[in-house]
């Protein structure tokens, strides 16, 4: 439990020291916008719920993958196609922008202490 609440520590301080910077805040409304958008398409069209929903399109945008589910329907496999080539670049590099900031507010802490 303690690993979990210093990872979580990790990620909030990375993205508090992202947060400043245009591109990160330009990725971050559009992932809410693709991760929002393939949520309301799973939960209509497959009729998953919307918990279900939502895991599905993280797992599914960050190449993850779900081992037991794919979609059932034809419009939600060429969703899901769709989805997958809009979505990972975007994913990816919010993801990238939020690692940048917890190396970056990480090596501050550093220094601040070896001063």
């Amino acid at each position: 439990m303690i690993s979990f609440f210093l990872t979580l520590s990790r990620l909030i301080k990375g993205i508090i020291h992202t947060f400043h910077d245009k591109e990160f805040k330009v990725l971050l409304i559009l992932t809410i916008a693709i991760i929002l958008s393939g949520t309301i398409f799973y939960h209509e069209v497959e009729h998953l719920s919307i918990i279900d929903s939502l895991y599905f399109s993280i797992v599914t945008l960050t190449t993850i993958g779900h081992p037991y589910f794919s979609p059932e329907t034809t419009l939600g496999k060429i969703f899901t196609i769709i989805y997958i080539f809009t979505g990972i670049g975007l994913v990816i590099g919010f993801i990238q922008k939020i690692s940048k900031g917890i190396f970056i507010s990480k090596t501050k802490i550093s220094k601040k202490g070896e001063e």
